[in-house]
């Protein structure tokens, strides 16, 4: 029987130097929610490689999160760190969480997500994406957030923004659920795509 983890590394060696490669699994991914962008950005950093991840979410599935959320029907009411965990690991077993089921606020994200290289903010609401980004702009790290990405349609809308030395933002900037647009997948996905992808631009450096 083949070595899944060998057989993942080898998979990985025909887009990426070993150098590459190295600093990829070295670097340190901070996930604040386990939604619909959080557990879909992070299947793809671990497709592409990343395989440090501190996740914190304080919520269960629930059957309406299926419809966009890289879980499953058979985890319905478990916590979704937990299984967001158990379904990277299936990607690549050699992938490493430290997750919390606990609800992030302004006075325990720091000491949660200092020892992260990026952080992605991945919240519903408006003011604790704010707070999040607030909180580590000047940090030095990788900031990636979200603002608009729900509805169908319209999928080039969502584009990405620079709005700091290491922050950026990914989104239309309008079809926010909080005004009334409804979550689906293929905007959701575009924006976790888009999320990661800008993490895999910036770490991997040249080969």
């Amino acid at each position: 029987m083949s070595d899944p983890d060998s057989d993942f590394s080898r998979v990985l060696e025909r887009y990426l130097s070993k150098e590459q490669s190295a600093r990829i699994a070295r670097a340190h991914v901070g996930i604040a929610g386990a939604g619909g962008l959080g557990s879909n950005c992070a299947m793809h950093l671990v497709r592409s490689g990343f395989e440090r991840f501190t996740i914190v979410d304080f919520d269960v599935i629930e059957p309406s999160n299926l419809n966009r959320q890289f879980y499953f029907a058979d985890q319905i009411g478990r916590p979704k760190v937990e299984c967001l965990k158990e379904n990277l690991r299936r990607i690549n077993p050699s992938v490493s969480v430290r997750s919390y089921q606990v609800r992030l606020t302004a006075d325990t994200m720091r000491g949660i997500f200092d020892p992260c290289d990026v952080v992605i903010e991945a919240f519903d609401g408006a003011a604790d994406k704010a707070s999040l980004v607030s909180a580590f702009a000047a940090s030095g790290k990788l900031v990636v957030s979200a603002s608009g990405l729900a509805g169908i349609g319209d999928s080039d809308g969502i584009v990405t923004r620079r709005v700091g030395e290491n922050v950026y933002v990914v989104g239309d900037e309008r079809s926010s659920v909080e005004k009334g647009f409804r979550p689906y997948a293929p905007r959701v996905g575009v924006a976790a795509a888009k999320m990661a992808d800008i993490v895999l631009s910036r770490i991997p450096g040249p080969a």
